[in-house]
């Protein structure tokens, strides 16, 4: 595993594949045991000397939060995994309600433009991860990325989209991030819906891990002798590697979630994979180890000095 600095941004070569992190925004986001319900308050404060300051704020007890997407260089393609919250949302009760950020900005420092994107991995069909999908344009929301293929699991897609009637307990909020981030790809045509599993190259391929949303999905790396997963929501905090049973306040099917969870953090112990969350703050990736029945936490990803 190779590490390298560019201007802005961070970068990981594992074999053949070229990972880069685009970094939207951090910061605290809300008390941290409202993000992970089942977490007690001793499992934060005894682990505070490396919970702090990236992931955990003690002195507010507010959970630290980093919204990125990771682009990867696989076979001459650009693939996009998550696309942040976006802006000029109509988001009500949100504290990204109209937000402006440099999203674009941040992708063209790493070197990307929207017309070379070739595909756009939505891991899942929540805000922080499909709001770059489309830009607001005077016809309306289009695609951000015009050349891309969009992959959406099917089972979000159902569940948020107006199939389900926006239904079965979607919100309102629900029903806007659709239709302002996701119908739009679908009526320029864009959109891939997949189950199950979906190779996307030689290195990379989609596969289902439920429970978070019914279509939540990770993305797993597998290139020379270098492994990775990066598994979405699957984890918000690291305090839920050392216990997977405890899910996010966001998870919709909190068994089939921990069950996921749990199923994924064993292969990547096994196979020593780079685990890379959506929100994780410090270095954003790490590996696991087993520790008997449970999990603990192995080296982060190391950069360069920026």
């Amino acid at each position: 595993m190779q590490s390298k600095a560019q201007t802005d941004t961070q970068t990981i070569v594992l074999g053949d594949v070229e990972v880069i992190r685009v970094i939207e925004w951090q910061g605290p986001f809300a008390p941290a045991r409202d993000i992970v319900p089942g977490s007690g308050a001793e499992v934060w404060q005894d682990n505070a000397s490396w919970l702090a300051p990236d992931h955990w704020e003690p002195d507010s007890d507010r959970f630290m939060c980093t919204l990125q997407t990771w682009v990867l260089r696989s076979g001459g393609r650009t693939v996009l995994i998550d696309t942040g919250v976006g802006n000029g949302r109509e988001r009500p009760g949100s504290p990204f309600h109209h937000w402006r950020g440099d999203f674009l900005g941040a992708l063209a420092r790493a070197g990307v433009r929207p017309q070379d994107v070739d595909v756009v991995v939505n891991t899942h069909i929540h805000g922080d991860h499909v709001g770059w999908n489309t830009t607001g344009t005077e016809d309306g929301w289009q695609p951000t990325f015009p050349n891309a293929q969009y992959l959406m699991p099917a089972a979000d897609d159902f569940h948020f989209g107006p199939d389900n009637a926006y239904g079965r307990g979607v919100r309102e909020t629900d029903r806007l991030i659709y239709e302002d981030s996701v119908a739009p790809i679908h009526r320029a045509g864009q959109v891939t819906l997949w189950e199950g599993a979906h190779r996307i190259d030689e290195h990379l391929t989609l596969e289902s891990a439920p429970g978070h949303t019914p279509g939540s999905s990770v993305l797993r790396l597998a290139s020379g002798s270098d492994r990775a997963v990066f598994v979405g929501d699957l984890l918000h905090s690291p305090v839920q590697i050392l216990d997977p049973s405890c899910n996010s306040c966001f998870c919709l099917d909190p068994a089939q979630a921990a069950a996921s969870r749990r199923r994924v953090l064993e292969r990547a112990a096994e196979k020593k994979e780079l685990v890379v969350p959506a929100h994780f703050g410090g270095a954003g990736a790490l590996e696991v180890r087993r520790e008997g029945e449970r999990f603990g936490l192995g080296p982060w990803a190391a950069y360069d000095a920026r």
